[in-house]
């Protein structure tokens, strides 16, 4: 940690709050469009399948963004990128609540994923200059639970605001938030010093090319595509791979850290990154099936059920990150990985009609097991950079969380696609997929310990 200043202890609370509130509006973007799709395509004139790529767009801008403004963070300072994020998320979601065509929404939101990925690639950079190194640990878990609240709160802000307003109000909503978020980052946001070597705009084309070929390929597959286009996607985004690795390895700071994954601790930490973010979305996409559709429970029933997940991770990724300052991540995160995976191995065994008692208490292992995990590692992926890199370690922190979702959220329709309509029998096997994940994430992790 040779090289980072905290901030003063009499601003670091006012700095850690932007911080926060940069990451929860960007969370909560990212969920509460997904509830008024249908609204949305109503009022738009645009059919459903159209009208996912309201959703589809963001996720994939925030993926190929994350990496380069990473690295433009490191080069001109976190602040500044941080700073421009967050004027034009505010900007782009105040031109979303006017889109009056789909096109128009869809471009809106691009711009609006774009800001979105200036504060997330850099929110953990600028954390490891607000907190000293003994406290790092915690300062992670505060972004940690502000991921978990804002996840866990999606849809009840989405329902909230749609039960007094129309969808045009989940875009507005981040307005004044954005404003204030703004405002607080202006007066507290630390400064760090510029890194100085210059942005490698090939990098970035090859970035775009390889993870957005990749991820629209991997969504092909699960969703049925035609074959021959899905494999030309795949295959293109792998040969756009190589060459993007190719080149990195000629760079003496690569967009892509291929330096940062010769350290062991760091190429494990976002393996186990990948492997667990996969196997928490199969079990939250998969789950809800077997309990609404093979056991007949109503929604709201559902997510009761599903509720002590994120719960749970509230209460315990602040003690994780406290933790993580004394002891070892590999250890602590091998620990949780372990129960994560002896939790969805318990889900194996619950019935689709199962009482609520029954699940919650499984729930609630998942939420301690993934609460172990989620602190620490993050910390882990920050702290193995060199404090000058810190800006593409944070970004390749949430390039890690975002495949891996989208691994899992691809197996999850592959398995139901395969299972040809045998809900049961899909969510069974998706869990299995979920606890191999998680089980291959715990080895991983318990390595970081040589």
């Amino acid at each position: 940690m040779t090289g980072t200043t905290p901030a003063p202890p009499a601003s670091r609370g006012l700095a850690i709050a932007t911080i926060v509130l940069g990451t929860a509006i960007s969370t909560l973007a990212n969920t509460i469009a997904s509830i008024a799709l249908p609204s949305m395509a109503r009022d738009l004139g645009a059919s459903p399948s159209a009208s996912i790529w309201i959703v589809n767009a963001y996720q994939l801008a925030v993926t190929i963004s994350l990496l380069p403004l990473a690295s433009l963070g490191d080069i001109f300072g976190y602040r500044i990128v941080y700073l421009s994020g967050l004027a034009l998320f505010t900007v782009a979601s105040f031109a979303c609540g006017f889109a009056d065509s789909l096109p128009l929404l869809v471009a809106c939101r691009v711009a609006q994923a774009v800001g979105a990925a200036g504060l997330m690639s850099v929110n953990s950079a600028l954390v490891r200059f607000i907190f000293p190194p003994e406290r790092l640990g915690a300062g992670m878990s505060v972004m940690t639970l502000t991921v978990a609240v804002s996840s866990a709160s999606g849809p009840s802000v989405a329902a909230g605001l749609l039960s007094v307003a129309s969808w045009h109000w989940l875009f507005w909503f981040n307005v004044p938030m954005g404003l204030l978020g703004f405002w607080v980052a202006w007066k507290a946001a630390p400064r760090n010093p510029p890194a100085g070597h210059k942005f490698d705009k090939a990098s970035a084309v090859l970035n775009a090319l390889t993870f957005g070929l990749l991820l629209i390929g991997f969504d092909g597959l699960g969703h049925g595509g035609d074959p021959l286009l899905v494999a030309a996607e795949l295959g293109a985004g792998a040969i756009a791979g190589v060459v993007f690795v190719r080149r990195q390895n000629g760079l003496t700071a690569p967009m892509l850290p291929v330096d940062l994954f010769r350290l062991p601790a760091f190429a494990l930490s976002v393996a186990t990154s990948v492997c667990t973010y996969a196997a928490q979305t199969i079990a939250q996409i998969a789950l809800p099936f077997y309990f609404q559709v093979a056991g007949g429970a109503s929604q709201a029933a559902v997510g009761l059920m599903m509720t002590p997940w994120p719960a749970v991770i509230m209460i315990i990724a602040p003690v994780s990150g406290r933790l993580s300052d004394r002891y070892p991540a590999g250890l602590l995160c091998g620990v949780g990985l372990a129960v994560l995976t002896g939790a969805l191995c318990l889900m194996l065994q619950v019935a689709p009609d199962a009482s609520l008692a029954d699940v919650a208490w499984r729930m609630a292992l998942c939420g301690i097991g993934f609460g172990f995990f989620q602190s620490p590692n993050v910390r882990a992926i920050v702290s193995a950079a060199p404090p000058n890199r810190s800006g593409v370690a944070s970004g390749m922190m949430s390039t890690a969380r975002l495949t891996g979702q989208t691994i899992g959220g691809a197996v999850v329709a592959m398995v139901f696609g395969f299972m040809h309509g045998d809900i049961a029998g899909g969510v069974h096997l998706a869990l299995a997929i979920a606890a191999v994940a998680s089980a291959v994430a715990c080895v991983f992790s318990f390595l970081r310990l040589r």
